[in-house]
């Protein structure tokens, strides 16, 4: 009985999640369809849940809502700011990782350092939050993240640069860049 209810308790969370989805592509057809530009907030909705299960179990739901209000309370213009930001910070790992550095370079842990400010700047993080030893567990589990899924390896440019930024970010925080 347990495991079903907790089972039926996670379909339900799938089932609002993927309204919340249907909602915002309906809102994005819609608003094409008139000749206007459809609301980003509305556009993002219910898109950032394909991480919240996971963000929930690690961290809380306090660190899911906080992230996700935050991100979700952004402009059109600080979205598209954001994204480029995020989307740069990526890239140089690959730069660096083909300029021929190491992980313990000082052109890795310069950016290492950079790619931790920028997770303090997302509240509900641990770092966010000032929070060494949960920092550190985030970001052994981002950086198996970064190594194992594909889908890190495309946002990086390669397999290659997602396992440099992984390790170069596990030797920042004082492991030994290498996954356990």
């Amino acid at each position: 009985m347990e495991a079903l209810t907790g089972h039926m308790e996670h379909l339900a969370r799938e089932r609002a999640s993927l309204n919340r989805r249907i909602n915002a592509v309906e809102h994005t057809l819609s608003m094409r369809r008139e000749g206007r530009k459809p609301r980003m907030d509305v556009m993002l909705e219910g898109f950032n849940d394909r991480y919240e299960t996971e963000v929930v179990e690690r961290w809380g739901r306090g660190a899911f809502d906080a992230s996700n209000q935050w991100s979700h309370g952004k402009s059109i213009q600080q979205q598209k700011e954001w994204k480029a930001r995020a989307e740069a910070l990526l890239a140089r790992w690959r730069v660096i990782q083909e300029e021929g550095d190491e992980p313990d370079s000082a052109a890795a842990q310069d950016h290492a350092a950079a790619h931790m400010e920028w997770f303090r700047e997302i509240p509900g993080t641990p770092t966010h939050a000032g929070d060494t030893a949960k920092s550190v567990d985030m970001v052994r589990g981002l950086a198996t993240q970064y190594e194992s899924n594909p889908d890190f390896h495309v946002v990086f440019g390669t397999a290659e640069a997602a396992r440099f930024a992984a390790n170069a970010l596990r030797l920042h925080v004082g492991d030994s860049g290498k996954p356990e």
